[in-house]
């Protein structure tokens, strides 16, 4: 028995051991992030010299743009009760909570603090995004996975005083939490997930389905029960908080319909507007939108045909069909597919199996695209990007 004690490790020797883990993981990481980092500032400098030009502050654009003032007027004044015909309870509290939190604390005010959040909210994602291609499909893979999502058309919004980082990398971290089966940090990342954004019901469903097998497969293991009223509590939570405050079970939802004019219908909304679209005369974010729907079509197929895991597939597919199964916001579609970066995996693996050259090229070229739409959309487009 002495001796069994005596092997047995230390709570000293056992953080030591997570600690090195952890190092570990951020050297294996860090040319990911790092390469997500340069092309995120290669595309914000191309901004800032627009916006330079227009005489145009740079902050003010990262923070103080659409729906930044609506959390920061969470952050000021906190929630309504339904009433204006916009109701701020139409967005999740986790981010304007943190930024709240973090800007009492510091000597910046909450919109430059929501800015630095969301950029230390992008590399978390970049470092997660990084460590599921990784996992399934090589290290050279994941970091092109992780550089990719910072050059996407949208890819601005990573950068700004928006949810999409902070979602992105609770999404990331779920899914690969999920992949490893580490349930309690799975199903505890999909309650803060549920707290950022409506979207978590793309990945709420995820969790507990993958639970559910397990619980199949192994009926007394507490942990796959625990995470199956874990993860759905943030968004439900959520839900029911505004039901209660608004005196109807459906209060978030009706909100959003007749608040905000966005409802289910189904895709019907966003097939007509692509109709449109591509028979008129259109801006340049409505075609952009256009494309980024059809090709997130076509990469969810190459996700299929390439067998990636079904949690990956799923989560794709739920965010898919909530963005164009939506009604309103038509210009807003692309943005709300932002999070869905296993679609990203079919691109990522060949430009990793592809020489260092061409690699470099195609990602060089996406970034001055990338960089250029990012400051059409806050500076020229006029509506939400």
């Amino acid at each position: 028995m002495a001796l069994l004690d005596h092997a047995r490790p230390t709570p000293a020797a056992e953080a030591t051991g997570r600690g090195d883990a952890l190092r570990r993981a951020a050297r294996a990481a860090a040319p990911a992030v790092l390469g997500y980092l340069l092309v995120r500032l290669a595309a914000t400098a191309m901004l800032w010299m627009w916006a330079r030009s227009e005489h145009k502050s740079l902050l003010g654009l990262l923070g103080h743009k659409w729906d930044s003032l609506w959390f920061l007027g969470i952050i000021e004044h906190g929630y309504d009760h339904g009433t204006p015909a916009q109701s701020n309870l139409a967005f999740f509290p986790l981010y304007p909570q943190l930024v709240r939190g973090t800007a009492a604390l510091s000597p910046t005010g909450p919109a430059t603090t929501g800015v630095v959040l969301g950029w230390l909210f992008a590399l978390a994602a970049a470092w997660g995004i990084y460590a599921v291609g990784a996992k399934l499909y090589g290290q050279r893979a994941g970091v092109v996975l992780a550089v990719l999502w910072g050059v996407v058309p949208h890819a601005v919004v990573e950068s700004m005083a928006y949810t999409e980082s902070l979602f992105t990398a609770l999404a990331a971290w779920t899914l690969y939490a999920l992949l490893c089966e580490h349930w309690l940090t799975s199903s505890f990342l999909c309650l803060l997930a549920g707290l950022t954004r409506p979207t978590a019901s793309a990945l709420v469903p995820v969790v507990c389905l993958a639970a559910l097998f397990a619980i199949v497969r192994a009926p007394r293991a507490w942990r796959p029960w625990a995470a199956l009223l874990i993860a759905p509590a943030g968004w439900i939570g959520y839900l029911v908080w505004v039901g209660l405050r608004v005196h109807r079970l459906d209060g978030w939802f009706h909100i959003q319909k007749d608040g905000w004019g966005s409802s289910w219908d189904g895709g019907r909304f966003t097939v007509n507007s692509a109709r449109h679209i591509l028979s008129t005369p259109s801006a340049l974010d409505l075609y952009a939108v256009t494309v980024v729907l059809l090709l997130a079509v076509a990469l969810f197929v190459l996700g299929v045909l390439d067998r990636q895991p079904w949690p990956l597939l799923l989560f794709s597919f739920l965010l898919l069909a909530t963005s164009i199964g939506g009604s309103g916001y038509y210009h807003s579609k692309a943005r709300f597919l932002v999070a869905a970066f296993p679609l990203l995996i079919p691109p990522a693996v060949a430009l990793a199996k592809a020489r260092t050259g061409t690699a470099v090229t195609v990602v060089t070229t996406l970034t001055l695209v990338s960089g250029y739409f990012g400051g059409y959309l806050l500076l020229v487009w006029n509506h939400s990007p």
